[in-house]
């Protein structure tokens, strides 16, 4: 398929009611408001494609950027096709979840994840903070830095509340994730948890509830799920 192609067959799939939520979950125009059910059936056609996916998000349509993303050979992306990524990732879907895939199965991913967390646009912060998250959770824990993932652990807890909101919430999902998948620093980020107390982050109005980092490991642990990795990250 091509460019063309898809996103003639994008803009078919395209729903005034599904952009109304998503606008609200923070994706910018332009974009058509295509339900991911219906980005299923072209990933499977495409599978990957180095060079279709980068088109695809370089259109700067959020639909298409999410998909590109579906679709992207990650081994192949290089660290200045990650930084072109992460700096057109304006749309909270495309910069705290397709970017941080994409990072999490490239060889550069954790070391751009160093770089974007210090940055002081918001939605690079966050990408950095969520590409941590994905990687813990993928990644083995023999081959984790866990060093340094203590100290992100305790600069989590000295930044979290006082961080840019979208950046808080990367934090937060990286705490949960940290704790639930590194079973070696299980109960360092209880302790840093119980610490941090309640998380407050501003949902834009929507009906999504801020998990609790210790109630959410909790709950993994009593399920059996502690260490667990998942297989893969996309969705």
């Amino acid at each position: 398929m091509t460019v063309k192609e898809i996103m003639t067959e994008l803009q078919s799939k395209g729903s005034d009611s599904i952009k109304k939520i998503l606008l609200k979950h923070g994706v910018k125009e332009p974009f058509f408001g295509v339900k991911i059910e219906y980005l299923k059936p072209i990933q499977k056609k495409i599978k990957t494609d180095y060079q279709l996916a980068k088109d695809l998000y370089a259109t700067g349509n959020a639909d298409a950027m999410y998909l590109a993303g579906l679709i992207a050979d990650d081994a192949k992306m290089t660290k200045a096709d990650l930084g072109t990524w992460v700096k057109q990732a304006v749309s909270q879907n495309i910069s705290e979840y397709t970017v941080p895939w994409v990072a999490t199965g490239s060889a550069d991913g954790y070391a751009l994840a160093w770089e974007w967390i210090d940055s002081k646009k918001e939605n690079i912060a966050a990408a950095g903070w969520a590409t941590l998250a994905e990687w813990v959770s993928f990644h083995p824990d023999t081959a984790l830095d866990l060093p340094g993932l203590k100290e992100l652990l305790m600069r989590v807890e000295k930044e979290i509340h006082a961080a840019p909101n979208r950046v808080r919430s990367a934090m937060n999902r990286f705490l949960i994730s940290l704790g639930s998948y590194v079973l070696p620093l299980g109960k360092e980020v209880l302790a840093a948890a119980k610490r941090i107390g309640p998380v407050t982050i501003d949902m834009g109005g929507t009906a999504c509830k801020v998990p609790s980092a210790m109630e959410y490991i909790k709950k993994v642990e009593t399920k059996g799920g502690l260490g667990k990795k998942k297989k893969m990250v996309k969705c």
